[in-house]
C-alpha cells in the first residue's frame, strides 16, 4: 500500500493508489499506457512545495525525482538540457561548472524543474519573466503514451501550452533551458518605512536588476531587497543602514534560505492596479487581521509573456502575496484577501492556495479554449485529470 504523501507546508496529505518513482522515459510511458488501459488517473509530482491540490490523486502518484538526468550543454546557444526532476539548488551548482545560469530565479529553490516551471514559480525583476519562460524545448510522455519532442523547430505551435502545464498535458522528462553566462550579484538589503517604499518604488522596481520587499503589518515597515550586476548598483538607496550586503554567484544570491514553513496565497494583479489593491489590502489587514497575522506580505514584479496560462500572459505583473506560518490558521485571512485581489483583475499563483474554478479562471486568460484544445488532443481519455484538476480546467 502506498505511504502518505504530504506536502512540504504540511497542508495538503493524502494517499495514492499507487506511489511510483520512474528513472527513464520508457519507465513513463509504461505507467502511463498502464493508467490509460485501466481507466486510472496519473498525476506527477515534483518536490511538493506547492500548497495547492494539483497533484492529488487515488491513482498513482508519479514521482520525478529520479528523472534527474544530465543530458548535455551547448555553451554556444547558452543552452542546457537537464532532467526533468533536477532540483534547482543543485541544478544551479552544475550549471555554474558548466560556466552557465538561469536569468532569474524564485525566493524558493527546493523545487524540480519541472514542478517550477509548471506552476509558473517566478522570482522578481520589471525585465523577467516567470522560470517557464526560460524552457526552451521539452520533452514529454503524453497520455497516449506518446513521447514527444516539443521546441521552436518541433511542434512549435504546443510550446506556448507546455511551458506551463499543470501537469495536464503530459509528464516531462527533459526540459532545455535558455540560459545566460555565469554571472554574480550584489544583494543589498534595507528595513524601511511603508510611506517611502511606496513613494519610490516605481524608481526602485525600474532601476534595480531585481527589487522585492516585504510589508510587515504588525509594525507597518518594510524590509527592501535589491539585487545588481557588480559595479551597475543604483544611486537611490533607502534612507539609513544597510542590514546586509552580500556578493555573490546569482543561483546561490537569489534565493533566500528559511527553515520557518509556511502557507501562502499570491495573486499576480496588473502592475497598474497595484498601488489601488495594495491601499486596500493594507487597510483590511490592519482593520481585522493584524492581530492574527503570524507573518509578512511579498511584493514583486514579472514581465509579461505569451505562455498560454502564465499568470503574467499579456501583461507586466505586480505580484501580492500574504504569508501565513504553517502552525496558524490562514482560511479567512486568505480569503478575504482573495476577495480584493479579484475585484483588481488578479490572476492566482497556481501552485498556492485559491479558491477559483474554470468559470472563474478562463475569463482570465485570453488563450483558454487553445490550451483547452491542446489538452484534449494529447491526453483525450483524461489520463492526468484528477478532480481537482477538472475543477480547475473543465467544469463549466
Amino acid at each position: 500500500m502506498a505511504r502518505q504523501w504530504r506536502n512540504w507546508s504540511g497542508s495538503l496529505r493524502f494517499v495514492p493508489g499507487e506511489y511510483a518513482t520512474p528513472s527513464t522515459e520508457d519507465e513513463v510511458r509504461e505507467l502511463v499506457c498502464r493508467a490509460r488501459e485501466r481507466g486510472t488517473r496519473i498525476r506527477p509530482v515534483g518536490s511538493g512545495h506547492s500548497s495547492s491540490p494539483l497533484v492529488r490523486t487515488d491513482g498513482i502518484l508519479l514521482d520525478v525525482d529520479r528523472l534527474d538526468g544530465q543530458f548535455g550543454y551547448d555553451p554556444e546557444r547558452h543552452r542546457a538540457t537537464v532532467g526533468a526532476g533536477s532540483r534547482l539548488r543543485e541544478l544551479g551548482e552544475r550549471l555554474y561548472d558548466a560556466g552557465l545560469a538561469m536569468d532569474n530565479l524564485g525566493d524558493v529553490d527546493l523545487q524540480t524543474i519541472a514542478g517550477a516551471t509548471a506552476t509558473g514559480t517566478h522570482g522578481t525583476g520589471t525585465r523577467f519573466g516567470n522560470l517557464s519562460t526560460q524552457v526552451a524545448a521539452v520533452q514529454l510522455v503524453t497520455g497516449t503514451g506518446e513521447i514527444l519532442d516539443v521546441s521552436a523547430e518541433r511542434n512549435p505551435e504546443l510550446l506556448p501550452a507546455v511551458r506551463l502545464s499543470l501537469g495536464a498535458l503530459g509528464v516531462l522528462t527533459r526540459i532545455t533551458l535558455q540560459l545566460n553566462r555565469v554571472y554574480e550579484l550584489h544583494r543589498q538589503v534595507w528595513c524601511s518605512s511603508l510611506g517611502w517604499t511606496l513613494d519610490h518604488l516605481d524608481e526602485l522596481q525600474r532601476e534595480n536588476r531585481n527589487m522585492d520587499f516585504y510589508w510587515y503589518p504588525r509594525d507597518d515597515q518594510t524590509q527592501i531587497r535589491t539585487l545588481n550586476l557588480v559595479g551597475h548598483e543604483p544611486d537611490l538607496r533607502p534612507p539609513g543602514p544597510c542590514r546586509q550586503s552580500v556578493t555573490g554567484a546569482s543561483h546561490r544570491n537569489i534565493p533566500r534560505r528559511r527553515e520557518l514553513r509556511f502557507d501562502e496565497i499570491e495573486y499576480m494583479i496588473p502592475s497598474s492596479e497595484f498601488a489601488a489593491c495594495f491601499g486596500e489590502l493594507r487597510r483590511r489587514v490592519l482593520d481585522r487581521h493584524r492581530r492574527y497575522v503570524g507573518w509578512r506580505v511579498l511584493i514583486r514584479t514579472v514581465a509579461a509573456d505569451d505562455i498560454y496560462l502564465s499568470n503574467a500572459h499579456g501583461r507586466a505583473s505586480t505580484t501580492i502575496a500574504c504569508l501565513q506560518n504553517s502552525s496558524l490558521p490562514h482560511e479567512e485571512y486568505f480569503a478575504d484577501a482573495e476577495r480584493i485581489f479579484r475585484q483588481h483583475g488578479g490572476r492566482p499563483h497556481w501552485g498556492k492556495k485559491h479558491s477559483l474554478a474554470a468559470r472563474d479562471l478562463r475569463p482570465l486568460y485570453p488563450e483558454w479554449e487553445t490550451f483547452a484544445g491542446i489538452r484534449r488532443r494529447l491526453d483525450p481519455d483524461g489520463v492526468f485529470l484528477t478532480p481537482d484538476l477538472a475543477r480547475l480546467l473543465e467544469q463549466p
